[in-house]
């Protein structure tokens, strides 16, 4: 399953919005970007995850704990969390929209995020209206247990850092960023890794006394894309259904690309290619078989009748020397009148008189008689050595020779 990530702009969508956009079909690698109104994006039809990336600037992070019975999946988890949260949110509750960290559980400390219900619903509902229905929401920036990590993203007129760490903020980046950082971190924000976007990074190294190293904006928006958070909950969350293929093409870009699994990937085609040249191999041995049964059978031929000097079809042209050979010597056919009714004459019980003959070449029937199960059963016992079967169909009993002795 490929990837259409989409950066959701800040203010509410218009005619005028845009959005920042990002291809791929590994979900590691860009396979294309560009920024266009929703109508223009590139279509997300089958086998295409369109996943939405909420801004660092548009969240709140909040760490809360959980009472006892209220988790995930539970009716009263809103209300809950805006009990927890009411003396830390600037709106109202009704105003916004929380999601839980994915390894949330009932009773246990867990991340919540906190943005506008009105203008998340307002840009997936737009999406929506576009034919880009958003598979998954995610965030531009979100909590980990990693070491702190420093990024500036944005234009030079409105540069932005993105703090990365176990506590994510998104702060302006001007002269008192470094005052700030050094407040809040210490020293210990120097020694973080930072990075920049190209279009910022001259300010990040004049602001933050260090060089960055340079980041496509294309490829931190795919890299989000790879987070386990998901902002799709509650009236927002998608059906069962969606969230089954979506971790099924999840899982499987995980496979197919993740370093760990590489062990596992070389094992399961390794795996395969045994199986293939097994395939072949029993393949070559039957077509080495079958030609050599057939090499024999034209020798046979050749060799019982040296006048037969081009080989097609070896058992049809065999089946034709021998009935002429019959016939040149006068010896009767199996398939002759006489050998059939010397074979049921000798066979079959005298008792059983018939009413009437029917005869084709090598298929005699036999009309009048009844013979039971147990006669019927010796009958063809004793006839198969001779090289016929013998059949009942509409109470006639049937003679054809062709059977294998």
């Amino acid at each position: 399953m490929s990837l259409l990530v989409l950066a959701l702009p800040s203010g509410l969508p218009g005619p005028a919005s845009s959005h920042a956009w990002v291809t791929s079909l590994d979900g590691r690698r860009v396979s294309a970007h560009g920024e266009a109104a929703a109508s223009l994006l590139p279509p997300a039809g089958r086998g295409v995850e369109v996943v939405a990336v909420v801004p660092a600037s548009g969240l709140s992070w909040h760490s809360v704990q959980l009472p006892r019975g209220i988790g995930p999946r539970s009716p009263r988890l809103r209300a809950t969390l805006a009990g927890l949260l009411e003396e830390q949110l600037l709106d109202e509750p009704e105003q916004l929209h929380f999601a839980l960290a994915p390894d949330a559980t009932a009773g246990g400390l867990t991340w919540v995020a906190v943005c506008r219900r009105d203008w998340l619903t307002a840009h997936i509902q737009a999406l929506d209206a576009a034919q880009r229905p958003v598979a998954r929401i995610v965030p531009e920036l979100a909590p980990d247990a990693d070491n702190l990590r420093l990024t500036v993203t944005g234009e030079p007129e409105h540069p932005q850092l993105l703090v990365g760490g176990p506590n994510p903020q998104a702060l302006p980046l001007n002269a008192g960023t470094r005052m700030l950082l050094h407040a809040r971190w210490g020293d210990a924000w120097t020694q973080a890794p930072l990075q920049a976007e190209p279009a910022v990074a001259a300010l990040a190294e004049s602001w933050l006394g260090q060089t960055p190293a340079l980041l496509a904006p294309a490829e931190r928006r795919l890299a989000a894309s790879g987070t386990a958070w998901d902002l799709a909950q509650g009236e927002l969350a998608r059906s069962g259904a969606a969230r089954t293929s979506r971790r099924l093409g999840a899982a499987w870009r995980t496979f197919a690309h993740a370093p760990r699994w590489r062990p596992a990937r070389w094992g399961l085609a390794l795996l395969l290619l045994a199986q293939v040249a097994g395939l072949n191999l029993a393949a070559w041995r039957t077509r080495s078989e079958l030609a050599e049964r057939r090499q024999h059978v034209s020798a046979a031929l050749t060799q019982s009748f040296p006048q037969v000097k081009v080989v097609v079809d070896a058992p049809v042209q065999m089946a034709r020397e021998v009935a002429a050979l019959r016939q040149n010597t006068g010896a009767a056919s199996p398939r002759d009148l006489g050998a059939m009714l010397g074979a049921w004459a000798q066979q079959v019980d005298a008792a059983a008189v018939p009413t009437a003959f029917e005869f084709s070449p090598g298929e005699l029937r036999i009309k009048g008689v009844q013979l039971s199960a147990s006669a019927l059963t010796q009958a063809r016992a004793q006839l198969r050595p001779l090289g016929y079967r013998l059949d009942t169909e509409d109470g006639a009993a049937v003679l054809r020779e062709g059977a294998t002795p």
